[in-house]
């Protein structure tokens, strides 16, 4: 990562509350946030941590999109709320589906700022759900672009235009359970892809491993963690909400403490100079800290194992050797690893390995006693898997500078 990108990185700070409309939404808000917006209409303190209650029920376990459907509020607040907010969602701009039942979801945020507004631009992100047979999991951004440039990762491509608040990175799921007809009342798709049944829901599992570096924006990764695993609303287990980190090792200590989140690691290399080039945030952080910030992770254990992410390409890291070496970095850390077969994007310099090479890769590792599933590609026909999502908000971008530079 260059200075230049690393200041770009600082520099994007998400705000606080995101939907300026006429009426602000309230939707993805966390419990302090919305009891600064029932203050902000007067209402009595005494009322505030029902009213709280009251509306996080109705937003986050049924899902409703009008304050008249809160049965338990009173008329006049209901209105009230009205007069001053909304239940709006961010803006669904194109949906795919795989062949294997993978949806893409390119969700446009409101504009953030007057400058956004005047140009109809709001930052774009894109949000993948992947059906399986016991569960639904969800891929969530928590950036619009990234500052790291991995060089195999599609998504490192786009330049950052900032962070997401809280409130986006909490709408990614109250838009993917919509659609998926997972908030009760509601019908789910009759494509018999979904995981549906007593005690399964569609969305069970979330993972930060979208668009961005979940730990440059730590905070709002942090609280949105904390919305989604609440046991009164969206009610998602800390243990199935994972965050994906290239390695800001500062941060990590933070993560398992504040929190409690599964923790993975996108590692690809065993050796600090090629991870220098397919990681470049390693120059910064190389393994040996990184693996010790691992060993240090609070609560982890057999129980709760750390997720080693790793990419295979083709002549690059995929040798037995390197089998090895990786078994011998990782003694100690309760881990499990990932291998990736490498899923190509348009100007990709790299290749998939063979899966004769994944094959013996993997039986290295397992015989060493990690388990090492070979992650199935998924939604490949849509641009949807692993390192290969891309928003337009790069364009949009480039199109508003063309724009101020011509008035």
């Amino acid at each position: 990562m260059t200075l230049a990108d690393e200041a770009a990185q600082q520099s994007a700070p998400a705000p606080i509350a995101v939907f300026p409309a006429s009426r602000p939404s309230l939707v993805g808000l966390t419990r302090p946030a919305l009891a600064e917006a029932l203050r902000a209409i007067d209402t009595p303190d005494r009322e505030i941590r029902m009213r709280v209650a009251q509306l996080w029920h109705w937003i986050y376990f049924h899902g409703v999109r009008e304050f008249d459907a809160m049965l338990n509020v009173s008329k006049v607040m209901r209105q009230k709320l009205a007069e001053h907010y909304s239940l709006t969602r961010p803006e669904v701009m194109e949906e795919q589906v795989s062949t294997d039942g993978t949806r893409k979801w390119l969700i446009r945020m409101p504009p953030v700022d007057r400058l956004e507004a005047s140009r109809s631009l709001g930052a774009e992100v894109e949000c993948v759900y992947i059906p399986e047979a016991d569960r639904g999991t969800l891929c969530v951004s928590s950036q619009v672009g990234c500052t790291l440039n991995c060089t195999f990762c599609h998504t490192g491509t786009q330049r950052l235009v900032r962070n997401l608040s809280t409130q986006e990175i909490v709408a990614q799921l109250i838009v993917a359970r919509e659609r998926l007809g997972d908030f009760p009342g509601l019908t789910p798709p009759d494509n018999g892809l979904i995981p549906f049944g007593e005690g399964v829901r569609a969305v069970s599992n979330i993972v930060f491993m979208g668009m961005g570096e979940p730990l440059y924006n730590f905070e709002n990764v942090r609280d949105a963690v904390d919305v989604l695993s609440d046991g009164e609303g969206l009610s998602l287990s800390k243990r199935r909400i994972t965050v994906s980190t290239s390695g800001v090792v500062p941060e990590i200590e933070r993560l398992g403490a504040e929190a409690g989140a599964a923790l993975a690691i996108s590692l690809h290399a065993v050796r600090d100079d090629l991870r220098d080039r397919l990681v470049p945030l390693n120059k910064k952080y190389p393994i040996k800290d990184l693996l010790q910030a691992c060993r240090d992770y609070p609560g982890v254990s057999n129980a709760r194992r750390i997720t080693f992410e790793y990419v295979m390409l083709k002549g690059v890291n995929d040798s037995p050797a390197e089998a090895r070496e990786l078994v011998r970095l990782l003694k100690g850390i309760p881990a499990k690893i990932n291998l990736i077969p490498f899923n190509p994007w348009p100007g990709a310099p790299y290749e998939c390995s063979s899966w004769e090479t994944i094959e013996k890769f993997s039986d290295i590792v397992f015989n060493a006693g990690y388990a090492s599933p070979v992650r199935t590609p998924r939604g490949r026909d849509i641009l949807a898997a692993c390192g290969q999502l891309k928003s337009e908000t790069e364009k949009l971008r480039a199109r508003a500078r063309l724009a101020a530079e011509l008035e």
